[in-house]
């Protein structure tokens, strides 16, 4: 017996030791994912369409990438070939932070779809998107930029609503992403602490008098009286709005963006995507909406197409429409406005007018369409905007004689009007090291190798293939002037010509009018209600951002653009939120 206890004993010592000897052993870990040997695809969104790339993995490596097909502009080039060689050096998932400063949207769509072939060689791809089929919620957004995610944010405040954005294009943005100048907004905290004097009602004057008086005056009314509690919002959620600048047609400085003079719309659209992250906030993104759905006159959804071609429905008790404008559907804009035949477009290819198809089967109507503005400086080769707000911390404009001829900070259409009159149809933008260091934004056009450059005025006026004494005749003129606070030759005030464009370096960038904006569109009212032709409301139905009209009247003025959308938009998903409650 004492013998059995013994050899019990010794097996529950055994026992215990390999508990403890398999409790001290390193726990076995999963084997991190390899790529898999092969030919893999993947896509992305860029800056002009689709980017289609092709990698091939060699023993578990990239050892090739291949842009099989892009439509970027020439020089997104060098961002394509960084992207590559980032890729091919990193072997493994990209991130924002490998993006290439000044191409940020090529770069975007680079990684995107650099990614999606190499997650599909980590067997984690899903080279396909999402197919949804017939479902509801309780409001749908159509279009996922400012305006549209404006309105989500707002609609989804409450926390107890379902909130759809769709979005056709595969990135986020839309033409917000392009817009550089600011937010325009009056009697703000920003400028007060800049000891800016400004009010509602001259902000009112300036848009009623830039839009040669055909705005609807309730909606400008809106806008001016709602923009300074929106700035206030927005810098709630994160967005800096310190810097107020001043553009073409505003008597003072009122346009809010971010510190240094950042471009607003990348900034916009990366706190508006934040605050988009919530529960209640679902974006799909590469889904198309087609159509209305309407029951007894009241709008209850919208038809929608999936990436892979199939449809469904999504039922909704309210629906805002924010896809934005059709500047770049050419033949839309030669048939509302045949002058502008042959202009080349600033807009994102998104911007082809779709929801304007979708309202005769619910009623809703249209105004203003004729009224397209054209940007009078968009960079001759490459079609990029060039910011107003470069002219409004200082630049002149100089024709290829090397002469100024307008006020540059005249409204948009009087600026392009003038350059049109110029040999060539264009100009040069001309500025100092002064007018460079005070405008972030500039370095994006430098990235981009836009700009030429001289040591002194006769270098720039040498590389810009300009007349050296004329040109330099009218840089001492104008700086003269500018001492002396009075343009004698074309009006600019005082208080626009804020450098002697006398520092060197000296820089120039050609540029040519192109299409930008789109001031006609769905006809609302203040509250963003989708309007009948008899003035009327469509019930359910709601609309906000360039894809509406009345606004801007004949002409927009900088930085009204993204005020309308961000006013408007959260207007709109406020009231939209209202009714489907």
């Amino acid at each position: 017996m004492e013998l059995n206890k013994a050899i019990k004993a010794r097996i529950w010592i055994i026992l215990l030791l390999s508990i403890l000897t398999a409790c001290s052993r390193e726990p076995i870990i999963p084997a991190e994912p390899v790529m898999q040997d092969g030919v893999w695809t993947g896509t992305g969104e860029g800056r002009s369409g689709t980017i289609l790339v092709r990698i091939t993995v060699l023993e578990h490596r990239i050892t090739d990438i291949v842009v099989v097909s892009q439509s970027e502009s020439s020089f997104a080039q060098e961002a394509i070939n960084g992207m590559v060689a980032r890729a091919l050096e990193k072997q493994a998932v990209l991130t924002d932070v490998d993006a290439i400063s000044g191409a940020t949207l090529t770069s975007g769509g680079m990684i995107a779809a650099i990614n999606m072939a190499i997650r599909s060689a980590l067997g984690q791809g899903d080279s396909g998107k999402t197919a949804y089929q017939d479902g509801s919620c309780d409001v749908v957004i159509v279009g996922a930029g400012g305006a549209g995610l404006t309105a989500a944010v707002q609609a989804a405040s409450g926390g107890n609503l379902h909130v759809v954005v769709l979005e056709k294009q595969g990135i986020l943005g839309g033409n917000t992403n392009y817009s550089t100048g600011g937010i325009n907004a009056a009697g703000t905290q920003a400028q007060q602490e800049l000891g800016i004097q400004d009010n509602p009602d001259l902000f009112y004057e300036d848009t009623m008098k830039g839009g040669q008086e055909k705005n609807i005056p309730a909606l400008v009314r809106s806008l001016v009286d709602h923009a300074a509690a929106t700035i206030t919002w927005l810098s709630s959620l994160g967005a800096d709005l310190s810097d107020v600048g001043l553009m073409g047609g505003s008597s003072v400085r009122r346009t809010h963006r971010p510190k240094g003079g950042t471009a607003i719309g990348p900034h916009l659209m990366k706190v508006l995507k934040e605050a988009s992250s919530q529960p209640n906030i679902e974006i799909r993104t590469s889904n198309k909406v087609t159509g209305l759905i309407s029951e007894a006159g009241a709008v209850k959804g919208v038809k929608v197409e999936n990436a892979d071609g199939s449809t469904y429905r999504l039922y909704a008790k309210a629906v805002v429409i924010a896809s934005g404008g059709f500047g770049a559907n050419l033949e839309m804009v030669t048939r509302y406005q045949p002058s502008l035949s042959g202009f080349a477009t600033l807009n994102h290819p998104g911007a082809t007018g779709d929801a304007f198809s979708w309202l005769a089967d619910v009623g809703g109507s249209t105004i203003q369409m004729e009224y397209i503005q054209i940007h009078p400086t968009a960079e001759a080769d490459n079609h990029i905007l060039i910011t107003e707000a470069v002219r409004g911390n200082g630049a002149i404009l100089v024709n290829c004689a090397g002469n100024r001829f307008v006020n540059e900070m005249e409204t948009r259409d009087i600026v392009s009007a003038a350059i049109l009159d110029q040999e060539n149809a264009e100009a040069w933008i001309v500025f100092d090291q002064s007018v460079r260091s005070s405008l972030s934004s500039i370095e994006t056009y430098a990235n981009q190798h836009l700009l030429t450059e001289g040591k002194d005025l006769e270098a720039l006026a040498s590389k810009a293939g300009l007349p050296a004494s004329a040109f330099c005749a009218t840089m001492e003129r104008y700086a003269a002037f500018q001492k002396a606070g009075i343009d004698e030759d074309f009006g600019r005030s005082s208080t626009q010509m804020t450098s002697l464009l006398q520092m060197p370096p000296f820089y120039a960038i050609r540029v040519k009018p192109a299409i930008h904006h789109t001031m006609g569109g769905i006809r609302v009212d203040a509250d963003m209600h989708v309007l009948r032709s008899d003035g009327t409301p469509v019930p359910g139905l709601f609309a906000a951002g360039e894809v509406t009209g009345g606004v801007h009247g004949a002409n927009r003025l900088g930085g009204n653009g993204v005020a309308d959308i961000v006013v408007n938009g959260k207007i709109a998903g406020q009231n939209a939120a209202g009714y489907a409650k």
